[in-house]
């Protein structure tokens, strides 16, 4: 008993000696965190990285490539704002062959730009990337495109678009239109078009452009009077949510519902896309638990 009692004071002791020395020391070791729950997502496609650092935070199918939709137009506001000496003032005068390839393609998503018009190349970005307007696109390709007729400017500009999309390590990309509106060979990942995002969010002018919810312009007629254009308005319904500050959505009927978005919030920066999600309610709610995962596994 006795034996058996002198052991017990010597454990306690033992333990009370290690206490102290960490409590003198000043260290106390803290539960491990509990892990943070990768999001269950409805979109067939899906990446999430750090942008800060450009780690991977998420993936799903990240690398299989799909149709980009309306996200096409992130890459042409790359190569616009990537000319050299660029004048974001400078007019254009929308010609008669933006009104005849939006009737061509059934009218899609327009910044209601009429023929005529002198519009300043700042105005075409926000009426591409606000609105979605596939005719601001077309004459921003016509724009910055090189050749001697608007068909072949325009093959010239997707040519730049192909190009810095393999200056920027996009390896499954390609792209076939400036808007979009896919001829069949118009196809990306969530992988590639974050690091696209990553790249021009760089660009002040772009990231002005995508946090604005709405835009009104005024623009000069072909008879020379001013004429105010209207109210543009962010098809991204995202934006200031939980520091969201971007980028680009797109639908159609085999792309389904895409997003390429970036938010900041805290110091912490987080940057990713999805592809395919079945519908707009679905595309919210994926990119919402994306934000807020990836805050989780950086904070």
């Amino acid at each position: 008993m006795i034996t058996a009692t002198k052991g017990i004071r010597a454990r306690a002791a033992a333990v009370v000696v290690t206490a102290s020395a960490v409590l003198a020391g000043g260290v106390l070791t803290a539960a491990p965190a509990q892990a943070v729950t990768a999001p269950t997502l409805t979109a067939k496609g899906a990446y999430l990285m750090n942008s800060a650092t450009g780690t991977t935070l998420y993936g799903k199918s990240a690398d299989t490539k799909r149709l980009t939709a309306s996200t096409t137009k992130v890459m042409t506001a790359k190569v616009v704002l990537s000319q050299s000496n660029l004048n974001l003032d400078t007019k254009v005068t929308i010609k008669q062959a933006v009104s005849d390839y939006m009737v061509r393609e059934g009218y899609p998503s327009s910044a209601r730009l009429i023929v005529g018009d002198k519009v300043t190349v700042r105005q075409l970005l926000y009426g591409m990337m606000l609105p979605s307007g596939c005719d601001a696109a077309m004459a921003l390709a016509d724009k910055f495109g090189t050749g001697t007729t608007v068909a072949a400017r325009t093959k010239n500009f997707i040519a730049k678009m192909n190009n810095m999309a393999k200056t920027l390590g996009m390896t499954n990309t390609h792209f076939d239109s400036f808007d979009g509106l896919s001829n069949g060979s118009n196809y990306s990942t969530p992988r590639d078009l974050t690091k696209l995002a990553r790249s021009v969010m760089k660009n002040t002018t772009f990231k002005a452009v995508v946090k604005t919810k709405s835009y009104t312009a005024k623009t000069i007629t072909k008879t020379g009077a001013t004429r105010t254009m209207g109210t543009w308005t962010n098809t991204n319904t995202l934006l200031g949510w939980n520091g969201t500050l971007g980028v680009k959505t797109g639908s159609g009927t085999e792309a389904k519902y895409c997003l390429i978005f970036a938010a900041t919030l805290n110091g912490e920066s987080v940057m990713g896309t999805v592809l395919t999600a079945p519908d707009a309610a679905s595309r919210t709610a994926d990119v919402k638990k994306l934000i807020n995962y990836g805050y989780a596994k950086i904070s």
